[in-house]
């Protein structure tokens, strides 16, 4: 006769004893769920040190217009996939993550949409484009410190936000009058650059769709051509600057400088 593993049986016991208490314990959550009312809106917005297009408040009032049930409403009821969804349709919001547990507390964690340049089109009308490239509507609450772009620009929001701006300008009928990539492109390059974020102010598009740039000290015009060759001219730019207007104290002194020439700058005094 076999003897007995005893210590093989305490195990595979032990065992059963465990996943026992594992199904009791998930039993007992899924029923204590069942009863649980939503009770706390918690809710937290991202990046308010730089933009305060929705708060806390906006929030809220944004599920009250809706009318959805959320406070006072069962857990097992709330439609975190919907709500998700809606929340996330808001012009100023990039993403949106909602949970609900079973101490009733409804987390909604938001982050906000960051405009890169404020686009002022040939009819007037004017719209942010963020840094994801996406058309953004202006804000009634608040109205963002970026670039401004100008000149001949004919792209209208409506038929346009859909769209990040790189499919704008691929789009066989759009790309014939688009230049909301290159003011994107030209406005992402001078963000990440201290020193030209804090020089260049205002992008103006020519009738040939090549760009112009204005700064925000001295009296003067910057002929930047097509929007290519980024890196280079900024290069030049900013030596003409430090080793140029700097020496000569020439701030004043030219009216336009040309930078849309290959390895050269050209000046025109006043």
């Amino acid at each position: 006769m076999k003897k007995l593993n005893f210590r093989k049986i305490l195990t595979i016991v032990l065992w059963i004893i465990g996943l026992s208490g594992l199904f009791a314990s998930l039993a007992f959550a899924t029923g204590k769920e069942k009863n649980v009312v939503a009770e706390n809106m918690l809710v937290s917005v991202n990046n308010t040190d730089v933009n305060t297009f929705i708060d806390e408040e906006d929030v809220k009032e944004f599920f009250k217009e809706r009318n959805d049930s959320i406070l006072n409403t069962s857990v097992k009821n709330i439609d975190v996939n919907s709500l998700e969804k809606a929340l996330n349709s808001h012009p100023a919001v990039e993403n949106a993550d909602i949970a609900v547990d079973i101490n009733g507390d409804v987390t909604i964690d938001v982050t906000q949409r960051t405009p890169l340049v404020r686009v002022i089109n040939m009819d007037g009308e004017s719209y942010y484009i963020d840094d994801k490239s996406k058309l953004m509507p202006l804000s009634d609450k608040y109205t963002a410190r970026v670039l401004i772009a100008t000149g001949y620009i004919m792209e209208p929001f409506a038929s346009r936000y859909q769209f990040p701006v790189n499919t704008i300008a691929k789009n066989e009928l759009f790309s014939k009058v688009s230049v909301l990539d290159d003011i994107y492109n030209i406005s992402a390059f001078i963000a990440k650059d201290s020193v030209l974020s804090s020089l260049i102010h205002q992008i103006n598009v020519t009738p040939d769709k090549e760009l112009e740039l204005y700064p925000s000290i001295g009296n003067h015009k910057i002929i930047f051509g097509e929007a290519i060759d980024l890196e280079e001219k900024f290069n030049k730019l900013k030596l003409f600057y430090t080793e140029g207007l700097n020496k000569t104290d020439g701030w004043n002194k030219y009216s336009t400088i040309n930078i849309k020439y290959k390895n050269q700058v050209v000046c025109t005094k006043k």
